[in-house]
């Protein structure tokens, strides 16, 4: 009997710590579940599971896999130290899979302890609407530009099938359609999207909604993309390091753009810092950057740079520790 109360306890505490340990991994991710709704047969579908490491110890992400191959998982990195982000991404297969699909992620941690965190993606594959390619995808974007991508639409079924509305939630992309075919049960449109010229610096994640006359869900294409800044500023953390009131120290920042370019006027709110650009124009700048410490602590000041390229403002981090000089002086 003593025995049996022994090994009941035994497997127990091995099952509660199994629980603890998955509850534990569940808490890192934001959402577990996303249903891409009904998407177009080829059409590009992929979904971040964001998640953050909230502890202490370093944590490992061993692997994941799919129940399904409508849905290809993969990992964006591996290993997260303490409040450093990842995610798990998940790419719907619309282009060998049809009709109405399900699977279940299955993300396996080995550190700092054994867990497994399982997610959950549904969705409609329609077979009698095909976008080709399957998403409008512009790359590297250069600023005051407008590129163009070129979406053909194929549907196979009702003969007065038709788009009624093209949707964006993003004022900068701007869209047109033009028929191209209709007859034996087939309509063809070719849809043009551009991006405008004064779209910001930054990256592009977006969706377009196809609105047709059937009085279906909508059906969405991703846009993707990133509008290179006209200004890049390196590094754009800069740490001036540990320093005593009343020291003074120098460090660089480059400055570069693709076109020659002058420095008009720096942006600082705290008076320890002081700069030394150059008047030249020119495509890269080596800017000075000096900051005398005053009051004790921790310094952090976000710096904006003005030149006389259009758009063409960046800012940058700077920061120090300045240390009370009696303390620093004792052994």
């Amino acid at each position: 009997m003593i025995r049996r109360v022994a090994l009941f306890a035994l497997v127990f505490s091995f099952l509660t710590a199994g629980a603890h340990a998955q509850e534990w991994a569940d808490k890192m991710f934001k959402i577990r579940t996303h249903n891409f709704g009904t998407v177009a047969r080829n059409s590009q579908q992929v979904f971040r599971f964001e998640l953050q490491n909230i502890y202490k110890e370093t944590v490992h992400i061993s692997g994941v896999r799919a129940s399904c191959g409508c849905t290809t998982p993969s990992v964006e990195k591996n290993t997260l130290a303490t409040w450093e982000n990842g995610a798990v991404v998940a790419r719907f297969n619309t282009d060998s899979f049809l009709g109405q699909k399900s699977a279940t992620l299955t993300v396996t941690i080995d550190q700092p302890f054994q867990a497994e965190v399982q997610l959950q993606v549904s969705g409609y594959i329609r077979s009698d609407v095909v976008l080709s390619p399957g998403a409008v995808e512009f790359g590297e974007v250069e600023p005051g530009t407008v590129p163009e991508r070129k979406i053909q639409l194929t549907y196979a079924g009702r003969g007065d099938w038709q788009v009624e509305d093209i949707r964006s939630a993003n004022d900068h992309l701007q869209v047109s359609m033009q028929p191209t075919g209709r007859g034996n049960g087939r309509v063809s449109y070719e849809l043009t999207v551009r991006l405008k010229e004064d779209a910001p610096a930054g990256y592009i994640n977006d969706y377009l909604h196809i609105v047709t006359n059937e009085g279906r869900n909508p059906i969405p294409l991703a846009v993707s993309g990133r509008v290179t800044p006209a200004v890049t500023i390196s590094p754009a953390s800069l740490f001036l390091g540990v320093i005593e009131p009343g020291r003074s120290v120098t460090r660089q920042l480059i400055v570069r753009a693709k076109k020659p370019f002058r420095i008009v006027n720096i942006h600082c709110d705290d008076k320890c810092f002081a700069f030394a650009p150059s008047d030249e124009a020119k495509p890269m700048h080596i800017l000075p950057v000096t900051f005398t410490a005053d009051q004790a602590g921790k310094i952090a000041c976000t710096i904006a740079i003005e030149t006389d390229l259009p758009g063409g403002s960046a800012e940058f981090v700077a920061s120090a520790t300045v240390n009370n000089a009696q303390t620093a002086s004792n052994p």
